[in-house]
């Protein structure tokens, strides 16, 4: 393969756009195609004709998929014609699609046709053929590109994804029985009050070709086509905010000659549509862009539409349409389709900026530092206080120790990790109910839940979580026992890791074991402490030679896990700090 041929998950160029009509037939029951032909028609399509209602045609050249077959079902195409890809089909099966839904059927065929030269012309020519037929057949053209600014005569607006719109549109009328005339005049007035602009920050390209244009990487250009006809202009790159204010300044500046006006107290669907290439993260941000700059605008946004439309191929980018509603185009968009590609979940349902419920009462009495269990006396908690900060100073300390250690099996960060959590914990001090033990270890575990983050955020919370749990009722030193036993109970059960595997668990248990061993004996809590801290380092320590069996290292050559475990490590810092600061140290 060529350098400059884009990569394509296909067998031949030749024979791409078949088999993927056969893959999409294969996939919805409701789906064939014509032997002979690409055009594919709903299954039952017989009485659909036999029904005497409107039936509807649409297509173009392939690679925008899912339009056009992913539109065909009940309330929405009768059926599809496919060209292959970028090129309009030709007239041979665009007449075979007419035939096949508009034959025995007196209410008539509408074909729906997007605004390019041969698009027009193909379906055009094939519509005098049909009709010399003596078939019923009318075409909508649909052209509401909203990048053009010149006033000069041209090929006239681009038919982009807000054809999909009519496709719906036109598709609950036929359903409800509506002629084929008043079809095609609502259809007509809400295509003339719906505009598109699409903006790319990367090409696509046709199998068996290069990128069909270049774009630098710090550019993306707005107002391109679906098939990667130049746009309006080319910008720098900026934030996906100011990207989309760009997109519908454009669309509404009236000193475009295509552009759509969108006064205060106007009611409007819109699209949010996938060139292609663009993530699903990414949709959700430009359609919460786009959402903001038209409410801010006084326009109510009553039904967004956000997904993967009509596409171009694998082109990273996207397109916005934005649709007039009155209460005729809400019933339509609403009205019920099996059409596989529509996303009838939104049907009939009021959208709302308001995105956000009141966090549940018990979690908010945690993060407000509640006192529910044993307390213990002002000196001890002022001592409490003093182990979280030396903790804390001690994690930031060795930022840089952890991230060298964690470079050679993992992704660099355990220190910088850490660190994050020990500064919120930090931050948090004067908040913390240090009076409580219980309630202070949940409020921990909050924190390093929502500000340590990743996995060890995950496991230092499901720790404290657990730990909490026996403090609730006793704060002796047998109580401290059994809550860091609880707390590797924890980690054991939901990490999936066992002492031995070479992670934090091993220095842990090791502490652990020690801790309550010396307790039973007739030494002292502090001095059972400094056993457990001299036996947590040693057990941290000789992580370097055990062989990783859970955790990132584990898909680490052994070979090159020569040093201590960073995780072990941390532990051992913890719990040597917090020997210190009730030594005194």
């Amino acid at each position: 393969m060529a350098a400059n041929v884009g990569k394509k998950l296909i067998n031949s160029k030749e024979r791409c756009v078949d088999e993927s009509l056969e893959g999409t037939a294969a996939s919805h029951p409701g789906l064939r195609l014509l032997s002979g032909h690409r055009v594919m028609v709903r299954e039952d399509v017989a009485s659909v004709r036999a029904a005497g209602k409107v039936t509807l045609l649409s297509g173009g050249g392939s690679g925008h998929e899912p339009a056009h077959a992913g539109y065909i079902g009940a309330g929405m195409l009768t059926g599809a014609i496919a060209g292959s890809v970028f090129t309009s089909p030709p007239p041979a099966d665009i007449l075979a699609a007419i035939r096949a839904v508009g034959q025995g059927n007196p209410a008539g065929t509408l074909l729906i046709v997007k605004n390019y030269t041969g698009d027009r012309l193909n379906f055009g020519m094939s519509l005098e053929r049909a009709r010399s037929e003596g078939l019923h057949v009318d075409m909508l053209v649909v052209g509401e590109d909203c990048a053009l600014t010149s006033h000069d005569k041209t090929a006239g607006r681009r038919g982009l994804a807000g054809t999909v719109f009519i496709h719906k549109i036109a598709g609950a009328l036929a359903e409800q029985g509506q002629s084929l005339e008043d079809i095609v005049k609502v259809a007509s007035q809400a295509a003339s009050q719906m505009g598109t602009i699409g903006i790319s920050l990367s090409p696509c390209s046709v199998p068996g070709s290069g990128p069909s244009f270049q774009l630098q990487q710090d550019e993306f250009e707005l107002g391109l086509g679906i098939h990667g006809e130049a746009g309006c202009r080319r910008q720098k790159m900026t934030s996906a905010d100011e990207i989309v204010s760009a997109m519908l300044d454009h669309m509404t500046n009236p000193d475009n000659s295509t552009h759509l006006k969108i006064p205060q107290g106007s009611k409007v669907a819109l699209m949010v549509n996938n060139l292609g290439g663009t993530s699903c993260l990414e949709l959700g941000i430009v359609g919460r862009a786009a959402i903001q700059y038209l409410e801010s605008r006084g326009v109510a946004v009553q039904r967004v539409y956000t997904g993967s439309f009509m596409t171009s191929l694998e082109m990273a980018g996207v397109s916005l349409t934005v649709l007039h509603l009155d209460d005729t185009l809400m019933a339509c968009l609403d009205a019920d389709t099996s059409a596989p590609a529509w996303p009838r979940h939104l049907s009939g349902e009021d959208r709302t900026s308001d995105v956000y419920i009141p966090a549940p009462q018990h979690i908010q009495a945690e993060e407000g530092g509640t006192t529910s269990g044993q307390t213990i006396q002002a000196d001890q908690a002022q001592l409490l206080e003093k182990v979280v900060q030396r903790v804390c100073d001690r994690l930031i300390d060795s930022e840089e120790q952890l991230n060298s250690l964690d470079r050679a099996s993992g992704d660099g960060d355990c220190g910088s990790t850490m660190a994050r959590g020990a500064k919120e914990i930090l931050t948090s001090l004067s908040r913390l109910p240090f009076s409580c033990p219980h309630a202070l270890l949940l409020n921990l575990a909050a924190i390093v839940e929502k500000d340590m983050g990743g996995s060890s955020g995950a496991l230092y919370s499901l720790f404290l979580t657990a730990a909490a749990r026996p403090l609730q009722s006793d704060t002796q030193p047998a109580a401290w026992c059994a809550a860091l036993h609880a707390g590797i109970q924890a980690i054991t059960r939901y990490g999936g890791a066992e002492p031995g595997d070479r992670t934090m668990l091993d220095p842990l248990s090791a502490a652990h074991s020690t801790l309550s061993a010396t307790l039973s004996s007739d030494r002292t809590a502090l001095q059972a402490l400094e056993e457990a801290v001299k036996a947590a380092e040693t057990s941290a320590q000789a992580t370097a030679s055990m062989p990783a069996r859970a955790g990132r290292a584990s898909y680490v050559s052994p070979d090159q896990l020569t040093q201590p475990d960073p995780g072990a490590m941390a532990i051992a810092i913890i719990i040597r700090a917090t020997h210190d600061a009730l030594k005194g140290n």
